[in-house]
């Protein structure tokens, strides 16, 4: 055998060749010196990116062995169990081996480059891979006609995985919407001829002329189906209001139990995790099968069990499930988490399309709230995602109105100027009511998590259910779903009374009354329907704003666009309310004297409560541009941006007084995940020095010299640990920083180097460097290995004195796990993401250990 040990090996077929092959770590693939071709087989690193142990490591003294406490998610059990013994030519026993301690089976072989769950990506190292995959098509498509077409499939690879993305999306929306409508529908009653339609639906093939009324013959109450006549009102309110609650807690019940038991990951909104993911956080299971399956079953669910929730947030993260099974079937994709993570900002967009029938939102959302790395490649493809989505939608048109938008409004009367200030109120009162939400949402879950509330969820859900439907039967605006009640306040009054909402006294110019059967337009004093109305809706406000807060967290799948949007639909509707009634009392009034003819010419209610609900919405999620967007691709209001635009403005002013993070990120937080908002600005003077380790009187790093070091040193190393890598230096007495090897190309090359060459033993020398020792004559003798091409000669590196917000920004921007503080050129010491993460929470007067990841 020669001296040297190039490693030479077939991953897939485990048969060695006698091509020397050297490991690139640089260009993360194998390159063969014989033919000069490339073969891209990945070796990454997933482990632990924090825990860079403080000892130094010598291979004259013997390997430290960390007695400090393991990491509480991570365990110690990454290399235990996993010695087994072989014999070398020696005599001498060999520890054998890595490869268990990652992946046991024949297919872990298939998973390099893959990383464990709660770990993060390293978006340099996969933005590299897909960079060198890229030059291997350009290559070889000049070769042959076969490598030609894999070219053109992986240029419009892209395109074919959203458009599929789109269409799942649309298709799962609009099977929800039908669902979710005939659930909320079933409550209350109960279609004679077809049990299969809902309310709205019967009516209509029953040709009855509204079925909002009562006058829907075919569509008959849970009392009338037991033979109970209207004349015993008593009995027959009971009897539906029992049926009522009975089916609201069975549909929570059923929902809590099929997360619990199938998919724990479908509970809640999703859209806090999906951005965590798309900033490169690993959550196996989170976006897979069943849990698409799951919460596409459970949210029509949860929805008609009239818990103060919406469908709007888990439509974002079954279109991100959507994302990853397809992106499942794509290699480009499948093999990069970097990629991936592109197609799940499409998915996104494509949710909040398919939520709102607003497509230019949601591409503006993920663009805004969730997405952490969106080049302009990625806006176009969401955007051609989202429009796939919304055409699929109004195909399946499940709102039964021919219109995508949810919410679609005509108000035939424009804004006056003097109306900006009301408007701008709403946006006060909308950032008021999210940072109080926020707060006692986040008090409540926090609450949730320590006591023994946590340990009963379907219990706990049981019971906000009966507390909410009981609250809201009696009132009719709480007694339907959210988004019906939402189109009723959005809706303008017209000639005729339709609903108490616009029962208004009539009038003529001098003020008399009018009785006659062709009614003015509303113009008068609140008439009784009216009234009552106000009464409804303030408690009804008060119900939402109070049982909202409970029922956020829950879990089953909840969404709360709506239940926020309903909040601010009834906060703008009394406001409006109670504006048009100012402007008929004070019509001389200096404000309005010149603009109105009248309040019913002025003032429309309908608009208040548009945006109210904005207003609400952008103080619970802090959005702005894409909350416009949505706002007026929801109710097709386009004339009325300006009001929209400045309520979105003072409700985000409002809101960042009292804290600058939304519920989302509250709630990213509070679960402890390791999220770097990219946008947010670091402004505390601290330098590198501050916070690197090892810290004063912390055991120095354990690091890998490039020469000198054994095959049974290094896996000793390995087997003590459960770092994400070894800074590599020249000496331990110059401490000279060479560049970084990742703990699993290490595993990778010790094993197959024992594999491939028996006279590899445990007392084999490593070298890292590129200068070759002597050969050895001897063929009894320990074979070296050579090690140098999987050393990161590139690694981030950052002075002492490197101000934190330049290394906050190199973080944040660049989606590194590490980079190494050095003076001169030595190595001082290592920042991780999560020391980065530690720091910052400290500063912000935070708990340091909440951060949960690696």
């Amino acid at each position: 055998m020669s001296g040297w040990n190039r490693i030479s090996f077939n991953i897939r077929k485990g048969r060695a060749s006698s091509n020397n092959v050297e490991i690139d770590m640089a260009s993360s693939a194998w390159r063969s010196e014989t033919n000069g071709k490339l073969h891209a087989r990945r070796i990454d690193s997933d482990t632990d990116d924090d825990l860079i142990d403080m000892t130094s490591f010598t291979n004259n003294t013997g390997v430290y062995h960390d007695d400090s406490e393991d990491d509480p998610l991570l365990g110690n059990h990454t290399f235990q169990a996993i010695a087994t013994e072989r014999r070398g030519k020696s005599g001498t026993a060999v520890t054998s081996h890595l490869l268990e301690a990652l992946d046991s089976s024949e297919a872990g072989m298939d998973d390099i480059g893959t990383y464990d769950d709660f770990h993060t990506i390293d978006w340099l190292r996969e933005m590299s891979r897909n960079r060198l995959r890229h030059r291997q098509i350009l290559y070889g498509k000049k070769e042959s006609f076969f490598k030609t077409i894999k070219s053109l499939h992986d240029a419009w690879s892209g395109w074919l995985v959203v458009l599929l993305v789109g269409l799942a999306a649309g298709t799962c929306a609009g099977i929800i919407d039908i669902v979710t409508k005939w659930l909320t529908d079933i409550k209350l009653g109960v279609c004679t001829f077809a049990f299969y339609l809902n309310k709205e639906s019967c009516c209509w093939m029953s040709e009855s002329k509204n079925s909002l009324t009562d006058n829907c013959t075919q569509w008959k109450t849970w009392s009338e189906i037991f033979g109970m006549t209207e004349s015993n009102t008593s009995s027959t309110y009971v009897l539906n209001y029992f049926v009522y609650i009975l089916m609201a807690i069975l549909f929570s019940a059923l929902a809590a139990l099929l997360v619990k038991v199938f998919a724990p990951y479908a509970c809640g909104s999703g859209i806090p995790e999906v951005k965590t993911i798309l900033s490169g956080f690993i959550i196996r299971g989170y976006l897979g099968k069943w849990t698409l399956l799951i919460k596409s079953m459970t949210a029509p669910l949860a929805v008609a069990s009239n818990l103060s929730l919406g469908k709007e947030g888990p439509l974002v993260h079954i279109a991100a499930c959507c994302g990853n099974v397809f992106g499942h079937l794509f290699p480009k994709y499948a093999k990069n988490e970097a990629k991936k993570r592109e197609v799940l900002s499409a998915a996104a967009a494509a949710g909040v399309s398919v939520a709102f029938g607003a497509p230019v939102g949601g591409v503006l959302f993920s663009l805004e709230e969730v997405s952490y790395y969106f080049p302009m490649k990625t806006l176009w493809r969401s955007f051609f995602c989202a429009l796939t989505a919304a055409f699929i939608l109004r195909s399946i048109n499940p709102f039964g109105t021919s219109h995508l938008v949810m919410f679609y409004v005509t108000y035939n009367r424009p804004w006056f100027l003097f109306e900006l200030i009301p408007f701008s109120l709403l946006g006060v009162l909308g950032g008021l009511y999210g940072a109080a939400f926020i707060h006692a949402n986040l008090a409540w879950c926090r609450f949730r998590k320590t006591s023994k509330l946590g340990k009963i969820p379907i219990l706990e859900v049981i019971a906000v259910t009966f507390i909410t439907a009981a609250a809201s039967y009696p009132n009719p605006y709480t007694r339907i779903d959210a988004s019906s009640m939402i189109a009723g306040l959005f809706k303008e009054c017209g000639h005729v009374i339709e609903t108490n909402l616009c029962d208004y006294k009539a009038s003529n110019k001098n003020g008399s009354a009018i009785f006659s059967s062709e009614r003015d337009l509303p113009n008068g004093d609140i008439g009784a329907g009216l009234q009552t109305a106000v009464w409804q809706l303030v408690i009804a406000l008060i119900l939402k704003s109070v049982i909202t807060v409970f029922t956020f967290g829950l879990k089953v799948p909840t969404g709360l666009f709506i239940p926020s949007m309903a909040v601010g639909a009834i906060m703008g509707r009394l406001i409006g309310i109670g504006i048009k009634q100012l402007v008929f009392t004070y019509p001389d009034c200096f404000l309005w004297k010149n603009s109105c003819h009248g309040a019913s010419s002025c003032v429309t209610p309908g608009l208040y409560a548009m945006v109210g609900a904005a207003a609400t919405l952008g103080g619970v999620t802090r959005m702005t541009v894409s909350l416009v967007v949505i706002m007026f691709e929801l109710t097709g209001g386009l004339q009325y941006i300006v009001p929209l635009m400045a309520a979105a403005m003072f409700s985000k002013w409002t809101g960042d007084a009292f804290g600058h993070e939304g519920i989302y990120d509250g709630h990213i937080r509070l679960n402890g995940y390791p999220f770097l908002d990219n946008k947010e600005e670091f402004t505390h003077t601290t330098l590198a020095t501050d916070v690197m380790r090892p810290r004063r009187g912390d055991p120095p790093l354990r690091v890998v010299t490039k020469d000198g070091m054994t095959v049974e040193d290094l896996e000793m190393l390995v087997r003590s640990t459960n770092y994400n890598g070894f800074p590599v230096i020249t000496s331990h007495d110059s401490q000279r920083l060479v560049g970084y090897l990742y703990r699993r190309d290490l595993i990778f090359a010790l094993e197959n180097a024992r594999l491939h060459n028996e006279n590899v033993l445990s007392n084999s020398k490593v070298y890292f460097s590129l200068h070759a020792p002597p050969s050895v004559s001897s063929s009894n003798e320990p074979s070296p290995v050579r090690l140098f091409n999987i050393v990161d000669l590139s690694p981030i590196t950052i002075t002492d004195h490197t101000p934190m917000e330049i290394v906050v920004e190199i973080f944040s921007k660049l989606g590194i796990r590490q980079a190494l503080v050095t003076h001169n050129g030595r190595l001082l010491g290592i920042i991780t993401k999560k020391d980065v993460l530690r720091h910052i929470a400290q500063l912000n007067q935070q708990d340091p250990d909440s951060i949960m990841f690696n």
